[in-house]
C-alpha cells in the first residue's frame, strides 16, 4: 500500500519534518513520490517515479523552503498501474476555477472501474492507475452535482453521498483539497493529529529526528496533519473508522460536518 501526508494549517506552515517522516518510509513504498502544496490560489506540484529516498526531485523539495495552508504528499507502492511519471500522485484537475488536489492509498479491485465508476464527462485519467479513474469520477460528480464552487460544508455533504461508492469498489483512503480545506476519507489506516498552543516537541516514529515546534510557532498557529501511519512517536494521533470522512480548516476538524 501507499503512504499519504496532508497537511491543514490557519497560517502558511513548513511541512518538512512530517515530509521528512514520509520520506523515510519510502524504502519500502519505492514507486514514485509526489507533492503538492497550494499558494494562494496558485498550486505547486513535484512528482517523480523514483522513490522519495532517492530521487533528485525529492531532494530539492526538501530544500524548497514550503510553508502552505494546504499540502498533500504521497509515497507510492504501486499495485494498479506500470512505475511511471503519469501514474505518481499526487493528481491534480482544474473546477470551478480552482484545482482540486488528490491522492490515494488502497485498491480498488472488487468491481471493474469503468462500470461502477463510469466516466461520460471531460475528466478523464491520463495514467492507468485505478486511483485517477476515481479522481476523474469525482471530479465528473462534483461537477454534475453543483454549478459552480459551494461551501465546505455542501462539498463535504456531496462528498459524504458519493464516497461510499468509490469505497464499494476496494480500499480508498484518500486526501482531497481545493485550497479551502482538507478533506480525509479512510477504509483502512488514517490517522490524525492537530497541534496548537501550547507546543512541545516531537520525535519521528521512523528516524532520530526531533523538533521543538514551541520555537517555530506562535501561540495563534495551528496545524492538522493527516498520515497513513502515526509520523510521530510522542503525539496523540486520531485513528479514523472505517467509512470515516473528516474535513480540515484552519489546522482543526471543521465542526458540524
Amino acid at each position: 500500500m501507499c503512504q499519504l501526508l496532508g497537511m491543514n494549517a490557519n497560517t502558511p506552515t513548513d511541512v518538512m519534518f512530517s515530509f521528512a517522516g514520509l520520506s523515510h518510509r519510502a524504502d519500502e513504498h519505492k514507486d514514485g513520490f509526489g507533492i503538492a502544496f497550494f499558494e494562494g490560489r496558485g498550486l505547486r506540484l513535484f512528482i517523480d517515479p523514483e522513490s522519495a529516498r532517492a530521487s533528485p526531485v525529492a531532494d530539492m523539495v526538501r530544500r524548497y523552503p514550503i510553508r502552505s495552508h494546504h499540502v498533500i504528499a504521497h509515497i507510492r507502492k504501486a499495485t494498479v498501474g506500470a512505475v511511471a511519471l503519469q501514474n505518481c500522485h499526487p493528481f491534480v484537475r482544474e473546477l470551478w476555477g480552482r484545482y482540486w488536489v488528490f491522492a490515494h492509498n488502497g485498491d480498488l479491485k472488487h468491481a471493474p472501474l469503468a462500470q461502477a465508476l463510469p466516466l461520460h464527462g471531460h475528466f478523464r485519467p491520463v495514467g492507468d492507475t485505478d486511483s485517477e479513474h476515481a479522481f476523474c469520477w469525482l471530479m465528473q460528480e462534483l461537477a454534475k452535482a453543483h454549478a459552480d464552487v459551494p461551501s465546505v460544508a455542501e462539498l463535504t455533504h456531496t462528498l459524504r453521498e458519493l464516497l461510499p461508492r468509490v469505497a464499494a469498489c476496494g480500499s480508498f483512503n484518500l486526501l482531497l483539497s481545493n485550497g479551502q480545506a482538507l478533506w480525509a476519507h479512510a477504509t483502512t489506516k488514517l490517522h490524525w493529529v492537530v497541534r496548537q498552543h501550547p507546543f512541545g516537541a516531537a520525535t519521528l516514529a521512523d528516524e532520530d529526528l526531533s523538533v521543538d515546534f514551541a520555537a517555530l510557532t506562535t501561540p495563534a498557529d495551528r496545524v492538522a496533519v493527516v498520515a497513513t501511519e502515526p509520523l510521530t512517536a510522542d503525539e496523540a494521533w486520531t485513528a479514523m473508522a472505517p467509512g470515516e470522512l473528516q474535513v480540515f480548516v484552519d489546522g482543526a476538524p471543521l465542526a458540524g460536518t
